[in-house]
């Protein structure tokens, strides 16, 4: 954001710190944590012993999650999900905590809301 569009770096908790913790609150618990219930602790119950190959089931997941995002139409976002699809993927494989892997997307994400990214995700700037 510093270097692509300076003027919307952390414009959201400088101008509007109320709608800004009201955001990372709704995406926490109506968005993070029903993806990862569907993209993680039900995907990999339901799917992954069906993939013989980890690292394929972690880049199909990815991409499932990515493809769930296609609906902001916007490539960054696209490439932003899927790198966060295999982080998320991998911490899910290697914990099996929906806890933990939604306290990482929680992160990750309220991060991108609190430096001036949200409106590329659906949330005001």
């Amino acid at each position: 954001m510093y270097i692509f569009d300076v003027e919307n770096l952390f414009v959201v908790i400088k101008n509007k710190r109320m709608i800004w913790a009201l955001i990372l609150f709704i995406y926490t618990i109506f968005s993070v944590y029903p993806q990862e219930l569907i993209y993680r602790t039900f995907f990999f119950q339901r799917y992954e012993s069906l993939f013989r190959n980890d690292a394929l089931f972690i880049l199909v997941n990815a991409a499932l999650f990515s493809l769930a995002h296609l609906f902001f139409k916007n490539t960054l976002v696209m490439v932003l999900t899927f790198i966060g699809g295999i982080l998320f993927a991998l911490t899910f494989k290697k914990t099996k905590s929906t806890l933990l892997v939604s306290i990482e997307h929680a992160i990750y994400g309220c991060w991108l809301f609190t430096v001036g990214m949200g409106e590329m995700l659906g949330f005001p700037s």
